[in-house]
């Protein structure tokens, strides 16, 4: 005998749609915020550079035009520079991932008796460093300056994310561990193939903090490798090519011959859009671990 259960379907309150209704406004809100800076700097990226000086441009081009990203796609060294970015960001999130989520989970160990200790030395770090002028020459001594590694070993560890890291490892049970060394297992093995796959939410985010801030990085490629063109980075290249629009428009001569030309607020748009790209891509594969990873482990029982 068929059973037939009747379900009804539960009644809001007013409360319950006075709050829906306040919160899809306050949401949209903050979606139009948020959204109306991008999209205003994409109608100015596809803008006459002259026409955009007028303003009056908010949500699409008013003089289309693919002029601001033909400059910057035909200035001399940009492949170059595209590839360095590239392969910085790539090998710099890789091996500063390993090397910190490595020191993570020897900190995280209990029975490490130094763990305070070194824990305390590179919260330090984040609050005194050694200043501009004695990094520069260390890294001289060191000969990392006009090279490549200059990106890479300065930055393999970093304070914030050992500790955001080693939190999480912190709150995984003891008792996954103790059984792997009783099977026999060492600490290496311990770590690949159970703190590994059980950390892939926080991993995920420090590897997109990581990424991020590799990727726009141009400080440091001025400080270390503006002698070296074969070692410069894209945001480097893009960022002598504004301060060069810069000062031709501010003479007044070329501001008369200008007629279709670029100005440095066309190509500050165009070139925020297309080092904003490569993320804006990335992001949404690694949305899904970001909030996870960053609440656990930044909360600290």
């Amino acid at each position: 005998m068929k059973k037939f259960v009747w379900t009804r379907k539960k009644k809001s309150s007013v409360g319950d749609k006075v709050f829906t209704i306040v919160n899809t406004v306050i949401l949209t809100i903050f979606v139009i915020i948020t959204l109306y800076p991008i999209l205003n700097t994409l109608a100015i990226s596809f803008n006459d550079g002259t026409d955009a000086l007028r303003g009056g441009i908010y949500l699409w081009p008013r003089l289309f035009t693919w002029k601001n990203y033909q400059t910057i796609i035909h200035k001399q060294n940009l492949l170059t520079a595209t590839e360095i970015s590239i392969l910085r960001t790539v090998i710099a999130t890789v091996v500063q991932l390993f090397v910190t989520a490595l020191l993570s989970y020897v900190l995280s160990r209990k029975n490490f008796i130094f763990r305070k200790q070194i824990s305390l030395l590179y919260v330090l770090t984040m609050y005194v460093n050694g200043g501009l002028i004695p990094t520069f020459m260390l890294y001289k001594s060191l000969g990392l300056t006009n090279s490549f590694w200059v990106y890479i070993i300065p930055g393999m560890v970093s304070a914030f994310n050992m500790l955001v890291i080693r939190t999480y490892m912190v709150g995984l049970p003891d008792s996954l561990q103790e059984s792997a060394e009783i099977d026999g297992a060492g600490h290496f093995t311990i770590f690949l193939r159970i703190i590994v796959p059980l950390c892939k939410p926080v991993f995920a985010t420090i590897a997109l903090f990581i990424a991020v801030y590799q990727w726009n990085s141009w400080f440091d490629t001025m400080l270390y490798n503006r002698m070296r063109g074969e070692f410069t980075t894209l945001q480097y290249e893009l960022m002598k090519l504004l301060s060069s629009v810069t000062n031709n428009s501010s003479n007044a001569e070329t501001m008369k011959q200008a007629s279709n030309q670029v100005t440095p607020a066309s190509i500050r748009a165009a070139a925020t859009i297309i080092t904003s790209l490569p993320i804006v891509c990335l992001y949404p594969f690694l949305q899904r671990y970001f909030v996870t990873g960053l609440t656990i482990g930044g909360v600290k029982e």
